[in-house]
């Protein structure tokens, strides 16, 4: 959706949410990077990183924080584990969860195909996926597009500390690329957790917040996200 001011509801009511669960001072770190086509790859990566350098600079802890985004910011969080493993140091870097809701794992792929329900269209999509990755070759970089990357090790070292939630619905384009990224993870020894909602959307905790007849329904997907982030990181 491009700005943190569309998410702005979003986090503020996830902050109240994590004040609940019983963290004290929670705090969310919302990164506004460029979009396509006014900056391509590094760019954003190099964003990423920087944001994520100075949250670890505010913590002084990095199992402290989970990283999280959706859509497009959650295959930027995909790709930031990966540059983070290929650090000597990787472990003293790693955060504690990653916390991602409809990654986009595979920019241009032949299993992201439009359904019925989902509002994302294919064509657009991989559109956007070659404008982001300036190249043809550069969509063959698992720092691009992360779900090429099917090296079990690589993943293992990337993997944070307590592992990822995954949140998705099942009737989304991404549906398959984000199964089998599942697939690999797990395979790396990686804790996934994940939550396929049935009939669900792109992206469906952050458009039911907006779209939802209830508060419990709104709330729903940011609620179960806040759980998963407790069992994973003590108060």
């Amino acid at each position: 959706m491009g700005s943190n001011y569309f998410y702005l509801e979003f986090l503020l009511a996830w902050l109240s949410l994590l004040k609940e669960a019983g963290y004290r001072n929670p705090a969310i770190f919302a990164l506004e990077y460029d979009l396509v086509p006014d900056a391509q790859f590094p760019t954003q990566l190099k964003q990423t990183v920087t944001g994520y350098e100075y949250v670890c600079s505010i913590t002084q802890d990095p199992s402290r924080i989970c990283v999280s985004g959706d859509s497009a910011g959650a295959t930027l969080i995909l790709s930031l584990l990966l540059v983070i493993a290929g650090l000597p140091d990787y472990e003293n870097h790693r955060p504690g969860y990653a916390s991602l809701i409809s990654p986009w794992p595979t920019l241009v792929s032949n299993k992201n195909r439009d359904t019925r329900s989902d509002y994302l269209n294919t064509e657009s999509l991989h559109l956007y996926g070659r404008q982001y990755a300036g190249n043809e070759a550069n969509l063959r970089d698992p720092l691009v597009s992360p779900g090429v990357c099917k090296d079990i090790k690589l993943w293992s070292k990337a993997s944070p500390g307590a592992g990822f939630t995954f949140m998705y619905g099942s009737e989304e384009v991404f549906g398959p690329e984000i199964r089998d990224l599942v697939t690999v993870l797990r395979k790396s020894g990686s804790y996934v957790s994940v939550r396929e909602e049935p009939g669900s959307i792109h992206a469906w905790p952050v458009a039911a917040l907006f779209l939802a007849d209830t508060q419990t329904q709104r709330q729903k997907g940011l609620r179960d996200l806040t759980i998963m982030i407790r069992r994973a990181i003590d108060v």
